[in-house]
């Protein structure tokens, strides 16, 4: 759907609430509200917005792990797992 034909006055949320929220979470619609011509709100559909979500999560451990690597505080995983075994080994003895 085109993001123009979900575009929709504050007044037409206030007045067909019902129909709007179906809509939405029906047909996986984003809807965004306005208030005096201007775009204010973004009405989306829970499974859309929790996807969002975890994208949005995924890509900033991407970024913090480019980082991480940029920065020099990265290893080779045989370090890793080698220091984690010893680890343990000291923990338990």
């Amino acid at each position: 759907m085109k993001l123009s034909e979900s575009v929709r006055p504050i007044s037409y949320l206030k007045s067909h609430t019902a129909e709007v929220l179906r809509d939405v979470s029906e047909g996986q619609r984003t809807m965004i509200i306005t208030q005096h011509g201007e775009a204010r709100a973004v009405l989306q559909d829970i499974a859309s917005y929790e996807q969002t979500q975890e994208s949005l999560a995924l890509l900033k451990m991407l970024a913090q792990s480019s980082k991480s690597i940029q920065e020099g505080r990265s290893k080779p995983v045989k370090k890793a797992f080698a220091d984690v075994r010893k680890h343990v080994k000291e923990i338990t003895g």
